[in-house]
């Protein structure tokens, strides 16, 4: 939690020796907090939260000259106050340190430049066609322009709105509690001053990889020089009957969002199709509508395939203390109406449907342009597919882990963000290997989870701490090496996990 108690005028100057390597003070100038923090010998001075959602950053921890968010693992430089890493895209601001014998004192804010000189050293794409208008697009067009490239991006999108911050979409959006205007990423004036053309309710409809060309559904054609795949992944639809009903809805897009809110007016049960943790932020959002929710998953225990069973028994007595009933080793059979049959032999009430049922990677058009395709987009260690000059980012990727040796796809938001970050600057030449550790977070009522590294499989689970007490470290290991680790309410110890795992690869 963050320290409550007065904080220090920093104009009026702290001593050196109260800040070692590493540590932080959080201060005030004037009306601003600001954070006094120490790398190595230098001492910088910098905005105290976070760009993304506000996190205390007082609460992370200093990493080689940058601050890491508690909260999601967003990284600033503490020089510049650049967000070097997703999920924040906007900077923190810094101030003028002056350092005189054992006295530190904070003056000045720094204005940041109109502009930041250009880093790009060598040859660049005359153009580049982002396809998607997810995290993994925003995240590359965004970098592209810091970067200082100077020719035309465009962002093709299937959705009709711009880029939004979908992991609210079944959070604190459904909830009820996260204002509408709170939900794009990016304002429209952000497109139209960084000269990225939006092209939205615009569906790609093929790929001519030999002529560098894209195709689409209303025989526009748009070429690109380079080329960014970031298609996503879709819902996947059961194969029952009753599916297809109006009633029944899928959460993907800002649309699919309201579309459900909608409902919530006159609705009083809900099933919830799929215990994933969409589905269960879903039932989570629905009963503080004061919604009744049933949940309809095959597992024995939610989320045991990714959580193992001692967190996911843990977040089901959570939703069932919400007044959540779970129908565990059962699947939806049929939808007729308000009728919802269980392959248990159980029917449901129901009001509306929704589904969460997992989803599939979007590669049909990397297929059709003859890319190598295995269960996702298949590409190297800079997000380069088998065809020189395209690249694939997020949920449609499958990419070389190190840490496994293995190729992985994983479906997390902070991924994505930074999968379009990196391909962004491997477009550009870098020629940077993404070695990024996965991360995620998910919320359940007032209880947050972080996780990070990637476990498809374990042998030792070892939990420190109480899951019901809600302060806890849950590790998942592998011939004692340990893979991935879920923390309720232990931000720091989530963000050493991470450096570790980044430190031991």
């Amino acid at each position: 939690m963050a320290d409550e108690s007065p904080k220090p005028d920093l104009q009026e100057g702290v001593s050196v020796g109260a800040l070692r390597d590493g540590d932080m003070l959080l201060g005030r100038v004037g009306d601003d907090d600001v954070l006094l923090a120490r790398s190595g010998n230098q001492i910088f001075a910098v905005g105290a939260h976070c760009t993304h959602y506000h996190g205390p950053l007082s609460d992370g921890i200093v990493v080689d000259g940058t601050v890491r968010c508690p909260w999601h693992h967003a990284c600033f430089s503490l020089e510049t106050g650049d967000a070097v890493r997703a999920p924040a895209l906007d900077p923190i601001a810094c101030w003028r340190v002056e350092r005189q014998g054992d006295r530190v004192t904070v003056r000045e804010k720094i204005d940041a430049p109109a502009t930041r000189p250009p880093r790009l050293t060598g040859p660049t794409p005359s153009s580049v066609v982002i396809v998607g208008g997810g995290a993994a697009g925003l995240a590359a067009a965004d970098m592209l322009r810091r970067e200082g490239y100077g020719g035309p991006v465009t962002m093709i999108s299937a959705d009709d709105s711009p880029p939004v911050d979908r992991p609210n979409l079944s959070k604190d959006y459904l909830a009820g509690t996260a204002q509408e205007d709170w939900m794009p990423l990016r304002s429209p004036e952000f497109y139209t001053d960084n000269r990225i053309e939006l092209m939205l309710g615009s569906r790609v409809s093929s790929i001519d990889a030999a002529r560098k060309e894209v195709l689409l559904g209303n025989g526009a054609r748009h070429s690109f020089g380079a080329l960014l795949i970031a298609t996503g992944a879709d819902p996947i639809h059961l194969p029952i009957p009753g599916a297809d009903a109006q009633h029944v809805h899928y959460l993907r897009s800002f649309a699919d969002s309201k579309a459900v809110i909608q409902k919530t007016q006159q609705a009083k049960k809900v099933v919830v199709a799929g215990a994933s943790f969409i589905g269960l932020e879903v039932a989570a959002s629905l009963r503080n509508r004061d919604i009744a929710v049933d949940v309809v998953a095959p597992e024995r225990v939610p989320l045991e395939r990714v959580m193992g069973v001692e967190l996911g028994r843990f977040i089901q007595t959570l939703h069932e203390s919400h007044g959540v009933v779970f129908h565990l080793g059962e699947t939806v059979k049929s939808i007729d109406g308000r009728r919802v049959s269980t392959s248990g032999g159980s029917t449901l009430d129901a009001d509306f449907v929704v589904m969460g049922v997992g989803v599939r990677p979007a590669t049909a058009l990397a297929e059709q342009a003859g890319l190598a395709v295995d269960r996702g987009i298949v590409v190297n260690e800079y997000l380069e597919t088998s065809v020189p000059g395209i690249f694939a980012a997020g949920d449609v990727a499958r990419w070389p882990d190190r840490r496994t040796g293995e190729r992985v796809r994983i479906e997390h938001w902070v991924v994505a963000e930074r999968q379009g970050q990196a391909a962004a600057r491997n477009i550009l030449g870098r020629r940077e290997v993404f070695d990024d550790v996965p991360f995620f977070w998910s919320q359940h009522y007032d209880i947050p989870i972080n996780y990070v590294g990637h476990a498809e499989r374990w042998d030792e689970v070892r939990v420190d701490g109480s899951p019901d007490a809600h302060d806890c470290t849950v590790s998942y290991l592998l011939a004692n090496r340990r893979l991935a680790v879920a923390t309720i309410y232990r931000d720091r110890e989530s963000l050493q996990a991470e450096l570790e795992m980044e430190r031991s690869s």
